[in-house]
């Protein structure tokens, strides 16, 4: 999973795709339409990734059982003299044997975003 961190918040598209099996399926957020296989999860990201100036991933506690692992997690989103977002939010993991994702769900919504305005801006405010 600190693998999964780094890499996220490295904005690495094919680094990101390259931790999930060929067939991968991810949900992000929970419950819009599926993403299935590398190239669908590499082309998620990348939008994602090109929409921020930077992206910093923490994983608050793990909770892993068998071939599945828990995550609650903090994302911390900085756009170019925009606000910095902040999602918190839970990850539900399958890893095959070889350490590769087969599936995740991100369960977040609009009451686990806030919002801080840049420097010199208004101040804090929460969505």
């Amino acid at each position: 999973m600190a693998r999964y961190a780094t890499v996220t918040s490295s904005k690495d598209a094919d680094a990101y795709a390259a931790l999930f099996t060929p067939d991968a399926v991810q949900v992000d957020p929970y419950p819009t339409p599926p993403r299935v296989g590398r190239d669908a999860i590499r082309a998620f990201m990348e939008r994602s990734f090109d929409a921020c100036e930077t992206m910093t991933f923490e994983i608050r506690h793990i909770h892993p059982v068998a071939d599945r692992a828990a995550i609650t997690f903090h994302i911390t989103v900085t756009v170019a003299g925009g606000p910095t977002m902040h999602i918190r939010g839970v990850e539900v993991f399958t890893v095959t044997d070889d350490g590769l994702i087969s599936a995740v769900e991100a369960y977040w919504g609009d009451e686990d975003l806030t919002f801080e305005e840049p420097e010199g801006g208004a101040g804090a405010a929460s969505m």
